[in-house]
């Protein structure tokens, strides 16, 4: 089995446990970053408030909407990146070689080529797993109870029932509606800021590997074996953390991209593109629209982040110490 499937499915295994452990959160910051009401922003309620909220007027299920194509979607994002990544990463650490053996460097992966190596492995999964993600976004911001302000507070108990309970609303509800909407084109909605948000994994796998690289080195020097699982975590959730405060901007652009649009006459709630939504935003929201959800996506990401790095370097180890017998010091997915 090669370095690039065993890594591939790792990070898969990673991250759909990481997934299911954070996905309440992610349900909640999504309806945070495309709420457009400005009754419900005064508010400020905070992240476990609105947990509760959610979970008491439209039950705890609601809080995993959407979650198998979620898991589909986080099994594929993660087995495709890692899988192009650790291609991409052979192809750089072998140029690396090769200059030094023309008096070019150290031998060792810089900063910029693993900044390249995460970019273009971003790209393609970007590309081939935007319309999960779509579907995962409609499912997540989909609210099961209707305004009381469209109620008819006369109307028999029956009458209400329905319109508080609206017909289900699965993968299958969604793909229609997206394809009724814009066509085949309207499940890359979104794609343009997801693209730019490519820096982000940049970004943080930039940063893990560097504080990785200097972690492997302190523990040589002090005769230690690889890095414990503890020490992976904290890697990970340090580097995510960078990521997300740089990128967040683009994410609630994205997010607002592909929640059903309005149909009022409201133009405020209606963004022709990624171009006009930066605009609006800007216009009747201010830079305050741009982090909406920011403390509880740091959470997320974070705890999500970490948690995949760790699972998925043991995954990794497991892997290779079946294969090989020897996975105690070939065990991490990258070279010191």
């Amino acid at each position: 089995m090669s370095d690039a499937l065993i890594n591939g499915l790792a990070g898969a295994g990673g991250g759909i446990i990481a997934q299911l452990i954070t996905y309440p959160l992610q349900t909640v910051n999504t309806r945070q970053q495309t709420e457009r009401d400005l009754k419900k922003e005064r508010r400020k309620l905070g992240t476990f408030e609105q947990m509760y909220q959610v979970a008491k007027q439209e039950g705890w299920g609601r809080l995993y909407g959407g979650l198998m194509p979620s898991l589909a979607g986080t099994a594929a994002s993660q087995g495709v990146y890692y899988y192009f990544y650790q291609i991409f990463r052979k192809k750089a650490e072998i140029a690396a070689l090769e200059r030094r053996k023309k008096g070019m460097g150290d031998g060792t992966v810089g900063m910029f080529s693993s900044l390249m190596v995460a970019a273009l492995s971003g790209c393609i999964n970007v590309l081939l797993t935007n319309p999960i993600w779509l579907v995962v976004t409609r499912m997540q911001t989909h609210s099961k109870i209707s305004k009381k302000s469209e109620l008819d507070m006369a109307a028999p108990d029956d009458a209400i029932l329905a319109a508080v309970e609206p017909p289900p609303y699965g993968t299958g509800h969604v793909i229609q509606e997206v394809y009724d909407e814009a066509g085949f084109w309207g499940f890359w909605k979104g794609v343009f800021p997801t693209l730019i948000m490519v820096s982000n994994p940049s970004i943080q796998f930039m940063l893990y590997e560097t504080m990785l690289k200097k972690l492997n080195k302190r523990r040589a020097l002090k005769g230690k074996s690889a890095p414990t699982a503890l020490e992976i975590f904290l890697l990970g959730a340090l580097a995510k953390l960078g990521a997300t405060v740089v990128t967040y901007p683009l994410l609630v652009v994205k997010a607002r991209l592909q929640a059903k649009q309005a149909t009022t006459g409201d133009k405020r709630h209606h963004y022709k593109g990624t171009s006009d939504a930066i605009l609006k935003m800007i216009r009747y929201e201010g830079l305050y629209g741009f982090y909406k959800g920011m403390s509880t996506k740091i959470v997320q990401s974070v705890l999500a982040a970490a948690v995949l790095f760790m699972v998925k370097e043991e995954l990794v180890r497991g892997a290779r110490s079946l294969l090989t017998g020897d996975g105690v010091d070939a065990s991490r997915s990258k070279p010191p």
